[in-house]
């Protein structure tokens, strides 16, 4: 719906030329259009004509109705913004679901197995009308697990002597227990396990899990490790066999 009209001019187009201007502006420029226009019209000055000034006044006033848009009608509300994929870092190792709502509907969405924060989840035709929508992922830390680009992070309870003297510390990680050597009096507590971050996808590589190793006195000593690692691999099952 186009601004209405003041009785004294017509139309846009006459609105612009009342006011000496060629085109469409806006702003400063039409302020001083105005102001130009006005004062050269103005009855008390010599040349002035009453009915001129009157039409150029109500050209000001049709040209400001149509900048600030149709009519007096409040601005459309601007558009909801698009829910976020939220999903574990075993979610994104292994896939899984999320349940959105989107324009007042509850949908529960397949998220792929390797998916990074930062990218979009493509929904096809699940816009309101029709069209595709693609939705900001975000991988949110969990159980135990953090996820930065490709890679996952996790802390590892580790006893101060075997830090001190170095030697083979087992961590369990979300594919099971995994070893790793360290230096003694290792200036940086953090080893990396290749390939146990989040899985390959399209251009993105294998990623690699960083495991911070945390000094605590009630993690199991190097012989409790020991002890643990050989129960595991001598049951009674295999004994008996």
């Amino acid at each position: 719906m186009r601004a209405r009209s003041h009785p004294e001019v017509a139309s846009t187009r006459q609105a612009l030329a009342l006011l000496g201007l060629t085109g469409p502006a806006e702003g400063a420029a039409l302020t001083a259009a105005f102001r130009a226009a006005v004062k050269a019209a103005r009855p008390d000055q010599p040349g002035g004509d009453e009915a001129r000034f009157r039409k150029i006044i109500a050209a000001w006033r049709l040209l400001q109705a149509e900048a600030r848009g149709p009519g007096l009608e409040p601005p459309a509300a601007p558009p909801a913004p698009l829910p976020v994929v939220s999903i574990t870092p075993l979610e994104a190792l292994r896939g899984g679901g999320a349940r959105l709502r989107i324009g007042g509907r509850s949908l529960r969405v397949r998220v792929p197995a390797g998916m990074r924060s930062g990218e979009h989840l493509r929904l096809r035709r699940a816009g309101a009308d029709g069209a595709d929508l693609h939705l900001p992922v975000l991988i949110r830390a969990a159980d135990g697990l953090s996820a930065l680009g490709d890679d996952l992070y996790m802390t590892w309870p580790t006893p101060p002597r075997l830090i001190e003297d170095g030697g083979r510390v087992e961590i369990e990680t979300w594919a099971g227990p995994r070893s790793a050597w360290i230096a003694a009096e290792q200036e940086t507590l953090r080893v990396r396990l290749k390939g146990l971050g989040l899985p390959a996808r399209g251009s993105r590589p294998q990623g690699h899990l960083f495991v911070t190793l945390e000094p605590s006195a009630d993690a199991p000593s190097s012989a409790e490790d020991l002890l643990v690692r050989f129960t595991r691999v001598w049951t009674p099952d295999r004994m008996a066999a």
